[in-house]
């Protein structure tokens, strides 16, 4: 059974046990070898195909373009073979293949997601622990086992820790699940994680000011970063150097510092010895490239866009009233009070945290792409600005509850529409999850992620990397040891043109 374990503030002379502390105690389920059930292995290479279309999707695009110039300026170094870089067959310091895939994965905003106390991406441990797993040459068996332990550790303190109400960025949550991935990766000792963790987490923390206004390409860089500290903090450790302990309960740690203060409490759960890691079940993907908080508004303003064409005119269109939850009021609807968010000129990273924008150019085109739908002609489109400005969005308490409910059958991450016509019609509408959530209409299953690859990859990939990409994937936890370089994939010839990487120190 998962049990719930106590999280406060100690004061120094209190002198906390090693074993009680919550590192600790997320090192010893990294180190359990339990196996993996079936259920969650078919997962867990859904979202190593997930992985791919998303970064594939991205290759091109400044962001990763300048990681990738990076990364390749760092060769593989003496304790392996190195890692691929994402798109090309080079190999690299496997640090640094986790900071180049990273970005490529968490570009778009277009990767599985779980929200809860806080917020995550938590397919954001795949490539920090896959690159490592390919510089020591793991087996696919070894690259499932981490990845449900990656995956595990960071649920579960999403689901106990709030990060956002104190400005924390969501990656200090993934630095120590990276580390316990990675640990669990190479069948460390417990001791070792427990450092690794400490340091990881020492080295994650920043502020959400990267999620905030005028959104910057670092939102991308953010958990790639916190993946490359992570192999980095595993480094230091299996090399003896140790991290600050108590770094969470510390009267100078992480919580009373950056979280609820000395006063804190929490109450994290853990999977206990023996009991399978099945957190990544809890979890989901996206059928749009937008925040997750968008998903189920894109899914609604399509519907309304079949039913009601009408309100797709902004002459016809007096208002239109948004209620949801005060995460998506205040993060991505107008509660933030951020101009960018109403601003045609506003960047990619910024418009897809816009619910305003989001909700307007899917309930006017009826569908939503990954590129055109952030393009700068459809964002200037001025019906689009005019209806646009129209949209706000209001806290609604019974969204909330239900954004926050531990019951996976009531949990939502939608709300209510009310569009007031010009005529005095009002058009009610409502949404709970999204279409590809496990309960929405058209929950996503192996099919869809197959189908997600194959569409984003399409004119990228030759056809026939695609089909031996998707059949290294599907059988991965046959996968011998060496054989994880299969998971890589190699853009079309033209597709990558390494004399436009920018220029910098290395």
């Amino acid at each position: 059974m998962v049990k719930e374990h106590h999280v406060r503030v100690y004061k120094s002379e209190e002198n906390l046990a090693r074993e009680d502390q919550l590192a600790h105690k997320i090192a010893v389920v990294a180190a359990d070898p339990v196996e993996v059930t079936d259920e969650v292995t078919d997962m867990v290479i859904n979202r190593v195909i997930d992985n791919a279309s998303v970064a594939i999707a991205s290759l091109t695009r400044g962001p990763i373009v300048a990681a990738r110039a990076q990364a390749l300026s760092h060769g593989p170094s003496t304790g392996g073979n190195g890692a691929k870089v994402f798109g090309i067959g080079e190999r690299v310091s496997p640090e640094w293949a986790a900071w180049a895939n990273g970005v490529a994965v968490r570009e778009l905003d277009y990767h599985d997601t779980f929200l809860a106390a806080d917020y995550s991406h938590p397919g954001d441990n795949i490539p920090p622990i896959l690159a490592v797993g390919q510089h020591v040459g793991s087996s696919g068996k070894d690259l499932v086992r981490a990845i449900a332990t990656g995956y595990e550790i960071q649920v579960n303190l999403v689901k106990a820790i709030c990060l956002h109400k104190h400005k924390i960025d969501h990656v200090a949550h993934l630095g120590p699940s990276a580390a316990a991935g990675i640990g669990t990766l190479l069948g460390l000792d417990v001791e070792t994680i427990f450092q690794s963790v400490g340091q990881a987490l020492h080295t994650t923390t920043a502020t959400r000011q990267s999620r905030k206004g005028e959104i910057s390409t670092w939102k991308a860089h953010a958990p790639a970063f916190a993946g490359k500290m992570a192999v980095e903090a595993v480094d230091r450790s299996m090399r003896g150097q140790t991290s600050p302990v108590p770094i969470y309960e510390g009267e100078d740690g992480v919580i009373a510092w950056l979280l609820d203060g000395p006063d804190a409490s929490y109450r994290v759960p853990l999977p206990e010895a023996g009991e399978p890691k099945r957190a990544i079940l809890d979890t989901y993907t996206k059928e749009h490239s937008a925040e997750y908080q968008a998903q189920a508004w894109i899914d609604l303003a399509r519907r309304l866009h079949a039913g009601h064409p009408e309100a797709t005119e902004p002459a016809n269109v007096k208002s239109v009233l948004i209620r949801t939850s005060h995460h998506t009021h205040y993060v991505i609807g107008s509660g933030a009070n951020d101009p960018q968010k109403y601003s045609p000129t506003a960047s990619r990273e910024t418009l897809d945290h816009s619910i305003p924008y989001i909700f307007t150019v899917a309930l006017q085109d009826g569908t939503w792409h990954h590129v055109h739908s952030y393009s700068p002609d459809r964002a200037g489109r001025p019906d689009t600005v005019e209806l646009w400005h129209k949209v706000s969005t209001e806290e609604d308490p019974e969204w909330t509850r239900r954004y926050h409910s531990l019951d996976i059958a009531e949990k939502a991450f939608g709300g209510s529409v009310e569009i007031t016509l010009t005529d005095g019609t009002a058009i009610t509408d409502e949404i709970a999850v999204a279409d590809a959530h496990p309960l929405g209409a058209r929950p996503f299953a192996r099919e869809q992620y197959v189908n997600k690859f194959r569409t984003l990859a399409a004119g990228l990939v030759e056809d026939e990397e695609i089909e031996r990409f998707l059949a290294a994937a599907e059988r991965l936890p046959e996968l011998a040891a060496g054989e994880l370089d299969q998971l890589n994939i190699t853009a079309a010839p033209g597709v990558i043109d390494f004399a436009a990487a920018p220029k910098g120190l290395f």
